[in-house]
This record gives structure tokens, C-alpha cells and sequence, in this order.
């Protein structure tokens, strides 16, 4: 813990914030994301489809959210709005019109059991989650990842409700279409509710 005694050197006339609300706000900042981090490396994966870009979009929006951090918790739970940020980071990286390696070769079969056809089914869904344009894949996690409904989708995403249904729709409807593609079989297609194995 600082000193007041540390603190009565520090300049107020800039219009800066006092240091020691620096130093609570930092701290609430990172017990926000100590507490949080697995489940928005997980949102940034299925925005994004890479393991490496996931962790890059999540340091991205959570060096922009740190920044506001103080008129962020002002207003409440800053999970919509870390959230929303997240969202909005990963739709104008692609609007960036970056490309980066895409790997496109499938490995050789080799005779695994029962967890790795779960396994496979996750792959599946994941390339087939990579094909959908960025913006139907942001509707796609906010309503069955975060498991919001179309208005509080709509509200972090900036659009309408009848964008979110449109958007939902098609984005069902593509990646359908890239899975039936892969024509894989029928099991290994299946998300069960249960995240281990069989």
C-alpha cells in the first residue's frame, strides 16, 4: 500500500486522476480480469478461430477497456461493455482486410478412439465457425455462446433487432452450408451438450 504521505507529492491541476484512485482502479481492473479471462479468451476464440488471434484480440480490447476502465465500473457490471469492445475490436480487424496463413492441408487419419472424434467435431465446427463472415459470427457467439437474446445482441452490437435476426439466420444457414461441405459424418457434426468425453 502507498503512503499519503507518497501521495501528497502528486500534481492535481492536470485534471488527472488522483494516484491513489490509480492504484484501486488498476486493482478492481485486474481481479475484472483474473476473474473473467478464461471465459473472454473463449469468446475471442470462436470470434476469431485461432488460438493466437484470440489472445491478441483479447490484449487488444482489454488495453482499450483499461483505459476507460474508471467510467466503465461507473456504470455497473463492465462485463456488456468489455464485451461489446471485444466484438467491435474483432469486426474492424476485418474490416483491416488482414490475411494472414490459414492452414488448408487435413492430417492423415490415425485410428483414435471415442474423445477424438469429439475432438474432430470441434474442428469441424471450428473451420466451419472460420467461414462465416465476421459480422454473422459475432451474432452467432453473442446468441448461442454468451446465450443472449436478440435485443441485448442487437444493443452490443450497435444494430437493430431485425439485423440480429437476419444476421442470425444467415449465419445458420452458412455454416450449415460449409458443414454439410466438409460432408463429415453425421456424429462427429453433433455439439453435445456435455464438454467431456463419451
Amino acid at each position: 500500500m502507498i503512503s499519503d504521505e507518497a501521495l501528497n507529492g502528486f500534481d492535481r491541476t492536470d485534471g488527472a486522476m488522483p494516484a491513489r484512485d490509480l492504484i484501486e482502479v488498476s486493482l478492481d481492473f485486474n481481479e475484472f480480469v483474473r476473474l473473467n479471462s478464461t471465459t473472454l479468451l473463449r469468446r475471442a476464440f470462436l470470434l476469431t478461430a485461432d488460438r493466437h488471434l484470440a489472445e491478441d484480440l483479447l490484449q487488444t480490447t482489454l488495453a482499450k477497456v483499461a483505459l476507460r476502465w474508471s467510467s466503465v465500473v461507473s456504470k455497473g457490471d463492465p462485463m456488456p461493455y468489455v464485451r461489446t469492445a471485444l466484438v467491435r475490436t474483432a469486426i474492424g480487424w476485418r474490416r483491416r482486410r488482414w490475411s494472414g496463413e490459414i492452414p488448408s492441408g487435413t492430417l492423415p487419419e490415425d485410428g483414435r478412439g471415442d474423445l477424438a472424434d469429439v475432438v474432430d467435431g470441434r474442428e469441424h465446427m471450428r473451420q466451419a465457425l472460420r467461414a462465416v463472415p465476421v459480422r454473422q459470427r459475432a451474432v452467432l457467439v453473442l446468441r448461442f455462446f454468451d446465450d443472449l437474446t436478440e435485443a441485448q445482441t442487437a444493443q452490443a452490437l450497435g444494430c437493430s433487432i431485425g439485423t440480429v435476426k437476419s444476421q442470425t439466420a444467415k449465419g445458420l444457414a452458412r455454416l450449415r452450408g460449409v458443414l454439410t461441405a466438409q460432408n463429415p459424418t453425421p456424429e462427429s457434426t453433433t455439439i453435445h451438450e456435455s464438454r467431456g468425453p463419451r
